[in-house]
């Protein structure tokens, strides 16, 4: 037997991947990693009486290449004696109906298909062809992204599918490296194809693959990808830890005090309620609850929650919040003036100068080009479609957009107050930003001075 094919055996046996006799559902795309997958799998299948599966899913992304991976896959199939299912899907479709990333898409069409084929084969198993390189990208994937200790610990062995719980996905190749898969297939003439757009740098995954990576292994470590996998198995086995910890204290009659649990059980015991809740928030929504108990906040238009003193999360009844419709016209005179508006003073001074001024030290001060913004102006409240420039931004977003990534509640949002040139152009918004484009340039001939406090 050969090196790759003992170590997936024992691989399979120390980790409980398969039983005897059981029926599995082999993901094969026509890659090398999945072509060696069912090469391993079909060559221990007599000895363990495993009835193999052969399925293919066709993206359709890639137009004849899609279609030649398809061939290839029934081919070999048909070679080894083995059924083949196939299945396509409009995965550009999906993407534009959901709002999905194209591979997000494809990624939920296929599960789809796997955990459909397995069920219609009455197989509770699909084998799944991810290996150890996979997971150090995704390791760096989600690290990137600020994800936890469980988005670290990165793919398990042994997990429910996502669309169907009483599957299983198992993962054989999990701790084989990519070149050794390629080195197999090459060996034992095992055909597979190319996937032409892995080389492609669009995307964040493949830059890591082929950047990052690289650069890190030729200054930093040699043994990265060792030293990554290591990490990840550590980090998994703590996060497992703190969310036993959490369900523990979840499923306790009588609770110790919140304040007492460590913060990671605290983040955990939160993730989880929301989880039950089916709301998805993110590290800064979690830290809110967590230090700050009966303060509610809004996830998103009808969902808002709030924590208990005890540590419980609660979703609280919401009312569609009104946009306020009032504003007031201001002629921003030569010698100054100030205006009272929804409870906010605000004063403002036009002066000659060819200096810049950087942002104010002074709180509740901004400083703009006068001639940008005009001799009148409009203060008003948020309204729908309204779009803005932060300074340093290269071009506008939606007000709204804005207000989600600087983690405004929604209430509080419609309690701000906006200026606006006569145009109608948003140049100022309450305690944010002022507009790129009416900053101090070496252009400005007149500076506007522009203060403002809550009445």
């Amino acid at each position: 037997m050969t090196g790759l094919l003992s170590h997936v055996e024992d691989s399979i046996r120390a980790r409980l991947l398969l039983r005897r006799a059981q029926r599995v559902v082999v993901a094969v795309s026509g890659g090398a990693d999945s072509m060696v997958l069912l090469y391993l799998l079909h060559k221990l299948a007599p000895e363990h009486r495993w009835q193999l599966i052969v399925a293919h899913f066709n993206h359709q992304l890639r137009g004849r290449s899609s279609d030649a991976d398809e061939r290839l896959v029934r081919k070999t199939a048909k070679s080894l004696g083995l059924t083949c299912v196939g299945g396509r899907g409009q995965v550009k479709a999906r993407s534009r109906q959901t709002g999905q990333s194209v591979e997000m898409a494809a990624r939920d069409l296929r599960h789809t298909f796997l955990a459909r084929t397995a069920r219609k084969w009455n197989s509770r198993c699909i084998a799944l062809a991810h290996h150890a390189d996979d997971q150090v990208e995704l390791f760096f994937l989600r690290l990137l992204r600020g994800a936890g200790g469980e988005g670290l610990a990165g793919m398990k062995w042994r997990v429910p599918s996502p669309v169907d719980s009483r599957t299983w996905l198992i993962r054989p190749l999990l701790d084989v490296r990519r070149a050794e898969l390629t080195s197999f297939a090459k060996e034992h003439r095992i055909a597979f194809r190319e996937d032409a757009t892995n080389a492609s740098l669009v995307h964040n995954r493949n830059r890591i693959r082929h950047e990052l990576l690289p650069l890190l292994e030729s200054r930093y470590q040699p043994g990265l990808a060792k030293a990554v996998l290591r990490a990840m198995e550590i980090i998994g086995a703590e996060a497992e830890f703190v969310t036993a910890a959490a369900r523990d204290w979840l499923a306790a009659r009588r609770r110790p005090d919140f304040g007492t649990l460590s913060p990671a059980v605290q983040r955990r015991c939160l993730q989880l309620q929301l989880q039950r809740l089916d709301v998805t928030v993110d590290y800064q929504t979690i830290e809110w609850l967590r230090e700050k108990p009966n303060c509610p906040i809004s996830i998103c238009p009808r969902v808002t929650v709030s924590r208990e003193l005890g540590g419980l999360v609660r979703k609280l009844a919401t009312t569609v919040l009104e946009f306020k419709g009032d504003e007031r016209r201001v002629v921003l005179t030569e010698e100054g003036g100030e205006v009272v508006f929804s409870g906010l003073r605000c004063q403002w001074k036009a002066s000659q100068s060819r200096l810049l001024v950087r942002r104010p030290t002074v709180e509740r001060c901004e400083f703009f080009d006068a001639d940008s913004v005009g001799s009148a102006i409009t203060l008003r409240h948020w309204q729908p479609g309204d779009r803005f420039q932060p300074i340093g931004m290269p071009e506008p977003v939606k007000l709204q957009d804005w207000f989600t990534n600087q983690k405004i509640p929604s209430a509080r949002r419609r309690e701000l107050v906006v200026a606006t040139t006569a145009g109608g152009e948003v140049f100022w918004v309450e305690g944010l930003r002022i507009s790129e484009r009416f900053k101090l340039t070496k252009s400005t001939r007149r500076r506007l001075a522009w203060r403002w406090q809550r009445a």
